[in-house]
């Protein structure tokens, strides 16, 4: 049913956390299932130099954050844009169609962030 690269995800997520000092944090939830996700991050010279998740949901959700928290860090805030839900997904091997909400909260999560640290002065 899931790939071992999304169980590997979901078994060892990569980035759990928090950041007190994040320059920026965005949360996201999906009010048909419920799942929850946080993510943080810290920004420097235009770079996520450090970023972390929590989820509160199902195995695609924390495996899809896991995957994005992995994905982003050390990329310049500008070449991360670009991660939609079906790019998330694909990195994961691909997610049965009753799990694609999980690569769209994820990616609903990186909007949110992005959008936040535009705003940081």
């Amino acid at each position: 049913m899931y790939s071992q690269k999304l169980l590997d995800h979901f078994h060892h997520p990569r980035n759990v956390g928090e950041i007190a000092e994040a320059t920026a944090v965005a949360e996201v939830s999906n009010p048909v299932c419920g799942d929850l996700m946080k993510l943080w991050a810290v920004v420097r010279d235009g770079r996520i130099t450090d970023v972390k998740f929590k989820v509160a949901g199902c195995v695609p959700a924390v495996a899809c954050g896991s995957w994005l928290a992995e994905a982003i860090i050390g990329k310049p805030v500008d070449g991360i844009a670009a991660f939609t839900p079906d790019q998330i997904a694909l990195e994961l091997d691909d997610l049965p169609p009753a799990s694609r909400h999980a690569a769209v909260l994820a990616s609903d999560a990186l909007a949110r962030l992005l959008a936040q640290i535009r705003k940081t002065p």
